[in-house]
Protein backbone atom coordinates (compact mmCIF):
# COMPACT_ATOMS: atom_id res chain seq x y z
CA UNK A 1 0.00 0.00 0.00
CA UNK A 2 2.72 2.28 0.99
CA UNK A 3 4.64 1.24 -2.60
CA UNK A 4 1.23 2.68 -4.39
CA UNK A 5 0.87 5.81 -2.45
CA UNK A 6 4.21 6.40 -3.19
CA UNK A 7 4.15 5.69 -7.10
CA UNK A 8 1.09 7.69 -6.72
CA UNK A 9 2.76 11.28 -5.21
CA UNK A 10 5.94 11.15 -6.85
CA UNK A 11 4.03 12.15 -10.54
CA UNK A 12 2.89 15.02 -8.96
CA UNK A 13 5.90 16.37 -7.23
CA UNK A 14 7.94 15.74 -10.30
CA UNK A 15 5.23 18.19 -12.41
CA UNK A 16 4.59 20.86 -9.68
CA UNK A 17 8.33 20.98 -8.99
CA UNK A 18 9.07 22.63 -12.52
CA UNK A 19 6.09 24.73 -11.95
CA UNK A 20 7.62 26.31 -8.66
CA UNK A 21 10.57 27.27 -10.54
CA UNK A 22 8.82 29.07 -13.75
CA UNK A 23 6.78 31.08 -10.48
CA UNK A 24 10.05 31.69 -8.75
CA UNK A 25 11.43 33.49 -12.14
CA UNK A 26 8.56 35.09 -13.16
CA UNK A 27 8.30 36.90 -10.05
CA UNK A 28 12.47 37.78 -10.00
CA UNK A 29 11.26 39.14 -13.80
CA UNK A 30 8.52 41.01 -12.06
CA UNK A 31 10.87 42.87 -9.45
CA UNK A 32 13.68 43.29 -11.93
CA UNK A 33 12.92 46.59 -13.34
CA UNK A 34 12.84 47.93 -9.62
CA UNK A 35 16.28 45.94 -8.83
CA UNK A 36 18.08 47.57 -11.74
CA UNK A 37 16.38 50.97 -11.12
CA UNK A 38 17.84 50.61 -7.56
CA UNK A 39 21.22 49.59 -8.46
CA UNK A 40 21.31 52.57 -11.14
CA UNK A 41 19.59 55.50 -9.74
CA UNK A 42 20.53 54.50 -6.13
CA UNK A 43 23.34 52.77 -5.25
CA UNK A 44 25.92 53.77 -7.92
CA UNK A 45 25.16 56.85 -7.24
CA UNK A 46 25.36 57.03 -3.76
CA UNK A 47 28.82 55.06 -4.29
CA UNK A 48 29.67 57.96 -6.45
CA UNK A 49 29.23 60.24 -4.41
CA UNK A 50 30.88 58.72 -1.05
CA UNK A 51 33.55 58.47 -3.66
CA UNK A 52 33.86 62.31 -4.92
CA UNK A 53 33.40 63.33 -0.86
CA UNK A 54 37.08 61.95 -0.80
CA UNK A 55 38.24 63.91 -3.89
CA UNK A 56 38.69 67.26 -4.65
CA UNK A 57 36.87 66.64 -7.58
CA UNK A 58 35.65 70.13 -9.33
CA UNK A 59 33.06 70.46 -11.86
CA UNK A 60 34.33 70.06 -15.36
CA UNK A 61 34.71 67.80 -18.29
CA UNK A 62 38.30 67.85 -17.81
CA UNK A 63 38.80 67.73 -14.45
CA UNK A 64 40.10 65.17 -12.45
CA UNK A 65 39.30 63.71 -9.14
CA UNK A 66 42.30 63.74 -6.81
CA UNK A 67 42.05 61.29 -3.68
CA UNK A 68 42.74 63.47 -0.88
CA UNK A 69 40.92 60.84 1.85
CA UNK A 70 39.14 62.56 4.89
CA UNK A 71 40.03 66.00 4.27
CA UNK A 72 36.66 67.33 2.62
CA UNK A 73 35.26 65.90 6.24
CA UNK A 74 37.93 67.64 8.49
CA UNK A 75 37.45 70.59 6.64
CA UNK A 76 34.23 71.06 7.52
CA UNK A 77 35.22 71.36 11.54
CA UNK A 78 36.56 74.45 10.28
CA UNK A 79 33.93 75.63 7.56
CA UNK A 80 31.92 78.58 9.59
CA UNK A 81 28.71 78.66 7.10
CA UNK A 82 28.79 74.55 7.46
CA UNK A 83 28.22 74.76 11.27
CA UNK A 84 25.36 77.85 11.27
CA UNK A 85 23.67 76.26 8.13
CA UNK A 86 23.62 73.27 10.29
CA UNK A 87 22.08 74.99 13.54
CA UNK A 88 19.91 76.89 11.11
CA UNK A 89 18.40 73.74 9.51
CA UNK A 90 18.21 72.27 13.38
CA UNK A 91 16.08 75.87 14.15
CA UNK A 92 13.89 75.07 11.35
CA UNK A 93 13.03 71.55 12.22
CA UNK A 94 12.36 72.10 15.84
CA UNK A 95 9.76 74.82 15.00
CA UNK A 96 8.00 73.70 11.66
CA UNK A 97 7.79 70.27 11.99
CA UNK A 98 6.27 70.01 15.29
CA UNK A 99 3.50 72.87 14.67
CA UNK A 100 2.79 71.53 11.29
CA UNK A 101 1.95 68.21 12.82
CA UNK A 102 -0.51 69.84 15.69
CA UNK A 103 -2.06 72.17 12.92
CA UNK A 104 -2.76 69.26 10.05
CA UNK A 105 -3.98 66.90 13.06
CA UNK A 106 -5.84 70.20 14.80
CA UNK A 107 -7.52 70.52 11.32
CA UNK A 108 -8.02 65.97 10.76
CA UNK A 109 -10.19 66.24 13.91
CA UNK A 110 -12.21 69.11 13.02
CA UNK A 111 -12.82 67.82 9.62
CA UNK A 112 -13.61 64.47 11.14
CA UNK A 113 -16.64 65.67 12.12
CA UNK A 114 -20.16 65.66 10.43
CA UNK A 115 -20.86 69.75 9.33
CA UNK A 116 -22.38 70.96 5.94
CA UNK A 117 -20.05 71.46 3.22
CA UNK A 118 -17.58 69.13 4.62
CA UNK A 119 -15.86 67.64 1.40
CA UNK A 120 -15.83 71.68 0.45
CA UNK A 121 -13.81 72.39 3.34
CA UNK A 122 -11.58 69.11 2.78
CA UNK A 123 -10.98 70.01 -0.25
CA UNK A 124 -9.61 74.01 0.55
CA UNK A 125 -7.66 73.25 3.22
CA UNK A 126 -5.80 70.14 1.08
CA UNK A 127 -5.39 72.30 -2.09
CA UNK A 128 -2.60 74.38 -0.66
CA UNK A 129 -0.11 71.25 -0.64
CA UNK A 130 -0.37 70.51 -4.11
CA UNK A 131 0.58 74.14 -5.32
CA UNK A 132 3.66 73.82 -7.03
CA UNK A 133 6.82 75.29 -4.42
CA UNK A 134 7.83 78.26 -6.87
CA UNK A 135 4.87 79.46 -7.21
CA UNK A 136 3.83 79.57 -3.44
CA UNK A 137 6.98 81.37 -2.66
CA UNK A 138 6.81 84.20 -4.82
CA UNK A 139 3.80 84.39 -3.35
CA UNK A 140 5.21 85.01 -0.24
CA UNK A 141 7.74 86.69 -1.02
CA UNK A 142 5.51 89.25 -2.20
CA UNK A 143 3.37 88.86 0.92
CA UNK A 144 6.00 89.10 3.44
CA UNK A 145 7.76 92.25 1.48
CA UNK A 146 8.70 95.41 4.01
CA UNK A 147 7.00 97.65 2.13
CA UNK A 148 3.75 96.70 0.49
CA UNK A 149 3.60 93.42 0.90
CA UNK A 150 0.08 91.90 2.71
CA UNK A 151 1.36 90.87 5.96
CA UNK A 152 2.67 93.97 6.91
CA UNK A 153 -0.21 96.38 5.59
CA UNK A 154 -2.51 94.00 7.76
CA UNK A 155 -0.28 94.72 11.16
CA UNK A 156 -0.08 98.73 9.98
CA UNK A 157 -3.66 98.47 9.76
CA UNK A 158 -4.40 97.30 13.92
CA UNK A 159 -1.78 99.68 14.68
CA UNK A 160 1.51 97.29 14.65
CA UNK A 161 4.91 98.75 13.58
CA UNK A 162 5.48 96.86 9.80
CA UNK A 163 8.02 93.93 10.51
CA UNK A 164 11.13 93.29 8.14
CA UNK A 165 10.39 89.77 7.44
CA UNK A 166 12.99 88.70 5.20
CA UNK A 167 15.54 91.35 5.73
CA UNK A 168 16.15 91.31 9.46
CA UNK A 169 18.33 88.50 10.92
CA UNK A 170 16.17 88.34 13.61
CA UNK A 171 13.05 86.94 11.89
CA UNK A 172 14.26 85.41 8.35
CA UNK A 173 13.82 81.86 10.53
CA UNK A 174 10.50 82.47 11.76
CA UNK A 175 9.24 83.87 8.53
CA UNK A 176 10.57 80.28 6.82
CA UNK A 177 8.91 78.81 9.98
CA UNK A 178 5.50 80.40 9.18
CA UNK A 179 5.56 79.64 5.45
CA UNK A 180 6.22 75.73 5.92
CA UNK A 181 2.94 75.80 8.01
CA UNK A 182 1.22 76.51 4.62
CA UNK A 183 1.32 72.85 3.29
CA UNK A 184 0.09 71.02 5.81
CA UNK A 185 -2.79 69.05 3.77
CA UNK A 186 -0.55 66.30 3.22
CA UNK A 187 0.07 65.40 6.43
CA UNK A 188 -3.82 66.12 7.60
CA UNK A 189 -5.08 63.77 4.86
CA UNK A 190 -3.00 60.91 6.80
CA UNK A 191 -4.50 62.12 9.61
CA UNK A 192 -7.71 62.17 8.55
CA UNK A 193 -7.40 58.77 6.94
CA UNK A 194 -6.44 56.97 10.50
CA UNK A 195 -9.34 58.90 12.44
CA UNK A 196 -11.58 57.18 10.03
CA UNK A 197 -10.42 54.19 10.95
CA UNK A 198 -11.22 54.51 14.11
CA UNK A 199 -14.00 51.93 15.72
CA UNK A 200 -16.97 53.83 16.61
CA UNK A 201 -17.76 51.14 19.58
CA UNK A 202 -14.62 52.57 21.06
CA UNK A 203 -16.25 56.36 21.59
CA UNK A 204 -19.21 54.50 22.47
CA UNK A 205 -17.47 52.95 25.36
CA UNK A 206 -15.98 56.34 26.43
CA UNK A 207 -19.44 57.93 26.58
CA UNK A 208 -21.24 54.98 28.72
CA UNK A 209 -18.42 54.94 31.16
CA UNK A 210 -19.26 58.88 31.29
CA UNK A 211 -16.45 60.40 29.71
CA UNK A 212 -16.92 63.50 27.46
CA UNK A 213 -14.49 64.79 23.86
CA UNK A 214 -11.38 65.02 26.27
CA UNK A 215 -11.39 61.35 27.25
CA UNK A 216 -12.11 60.32 24.12
CA UNK A 217 -9.13 62.52 22.77
CA UNK A 218 -6.98 61.14 25.38
CA UNK A 219 -7.67 57.57 26.04
CA UNK A 220 -8.92 56.54 22.08
CA UNK A 221 -7.64 59.21 19.55
CA UNK A 222 -4.25 60.14 20.58
CA UNK A 223 -3.29 56.19 21.40
CA UNK A 224 -4.48 54.92 18.35
CA UNK A 225 -3.46 57.91 16.18
CA UNK A 226 0.67 57.01 17.60
CA UNK A 227 1.33 55.18 14.47
CA UNK A 228 0.64 57.61 12.37
CA UNK A 229 1.96 60.39 14.24
CA UNK A 230 4.90 58.59 14.44
CA UNK A 231 4.70 58.14 10.32
CA UNK A 232 3.84 61.75 9.84
CA UNK A 233 6.73 62.74 12.12
CA UNK A 234 9.22 60.94 10.81
CA UNK A 235 8.69 61.92 6.92
CA UNK A 236 8.11 65.68 8.37
CA UNK A 237 11.53 65.08 9.81
CA UNK A 238 13.32 63.68 6.85
CA UNK A 239 12.10 66.58 4.47
CA UNK A 240 13.16 69.39 6.82
CA UNK A 241 16.56 68.53 6.72
CA UNK A 242 16.23 68.48 3.27
CA UNK A 243 14.44 72.44 2.90
CA UNK A 244 15.61 74.23 0.09
CA UNK A 245 13.29 75.98 -2.75
CA UNK A 246 11.41 77.85 -0.73
CA UNK A 247 14.40 79.31 1.19
CA UNK A 248 16.39 79.63 -2.45
CA UNK A 249 13.33 81.65 -3.94
CA UNK A 250 12.59 83.79 -0.78
CA UNK A 251 15.98 84.44 0.38
CA UNK A 252 18.45 83.98 -1.95
CA UNK A 253 21.32 81.52 -2.67
CA UNK A 254 23.59 83.51 0.11
CA UNK A 255 20.81 82.84 3.04
CA UNK A 256 19.36 86.10 3.31
CA UNK A 257 21.03 88.90 5.80
CA UNK A 258 24.35 87.68 8.02
CA UNK A 259 23.51 83.74 6.30
CA UNK A 260 20.23 83.71 8.89
CA UNK A 261 18.61 81.66 6.47
CA UNK A 262 21.11 79.33 4.87
CA UNK A 263 20.30 75.96 5.15
CA UNK A 264 22.36 72.86 5.10
CA UNK A 265 21.26 72.14 1.29
CA UNK A 266 21.64 75.62 0.53
CA UNK A 267 25.35 75.74 1.53
CA UNK A 268 25.93 72.43 -0.03
CA UNK A 269 24.45 73.75 -3.57
CA UNK A 270 26.40 76.64 -2.90
CA UNK A 271 29.64 74.66 -3.20
CA UNK A 272 28.58 72.09 -5.86
CA UNK A 273 27.36 74.47 -8.64
CA UNK A 274 28.44 78.11 -7.52
CA UNK A 275 31.72 77.51 -5.78
CA UNK A 276 32.59 74.15 -8.16
CA UNK A 277 33.66 72.44 -5.21
CA UNK A 278 31.74 69.14 -6.01
CA UNK A 279 33.93 67.16 -3.85
CA UNK A 280 33.17 68.91 -1.10
CA UNK A 281 29.50 68.97 -1.43
CA UNK A 282 29.61 65.43 -2.07
CA UNK A 283 31.30 65.29 1.49
CA UNK A 284 28.67 67.06 2.63
CA UNK A 285 25.76 65.24 1.25
CA UNK A 286 27.15 62.09 2.48
CA UNK A 287 27.10 63.49 6.62
CA UNK A 288 23.34 65.04 5.75
CA UNK A 289 22.96 61.00 5.08
CA UNK A 290 24.39 59.52 8.34
CA UNK A 291 22.86 62.54 10.02
CA UNK A 292 18.79 61.51 8.79
CA UNK A 293 19.96 57.99 9.29
CA UNK A 294 20.91 58.77 13.04
CA UNK A 295 17.97 60.59 13.69
CA UNK A 296 16.00 57.93 11.78
CA UNK A 297 17.26 55.18 13.90
CA UNK A 298 16.88 57.23 17.04
CA UNK A 299 13.10 57.38 16.02
CA UNK A 300 12.23 54.52 15.83
CA UNK A 301 14.22 52.57 18.94
CA UNK A 302 12.58 55.50 20.57
CA UNK A 303 8.93 54.59 18.85
CA UNK A 304 8.37 51.49 21.25
CA UNK A 305 7.92 53.89 24.24
CA UNK A 306 5.37 55.84 23.10
CA UNK A 307 3.87 54.39 19.68
CA UNK A 308 0.89 51.83 20.36
CA UNK A 309 -0.52 49.67 17.83
CA UNK A 310 -3.62 48.02 18.29
CA UNK A 311 -2.75 44.20 17.97
CA UNK A 312 -0.70 45.18 21.27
Amino acid sequence: MASVQKREIAPSVSVTQPARKRQRWIGYLFILPWFVSMIWFDAIPFGMNLYLGMTDYSVGPIEQANWIGLENFERMLDDDLFRQSLANTIYFIVFSVPLTLILAFSIALLLNTRIRFLGLFRTVYYIPSIIPVVAASIIFLWMFNARAGAINQILYAIGIDPIRWLTNPDYTKITLVIISLWGFGAQMIVFLAALQGIPEQLYEAVAIDGGGLRARLRHIVIPLMTPTIFFNLLVGLIASFQVFTTAYIILGPNGGPLQSGLFYMMHTYNNAFRYFEMGYASAMSFVLFLIILAFTLLMIWTSNRWVYYGDE
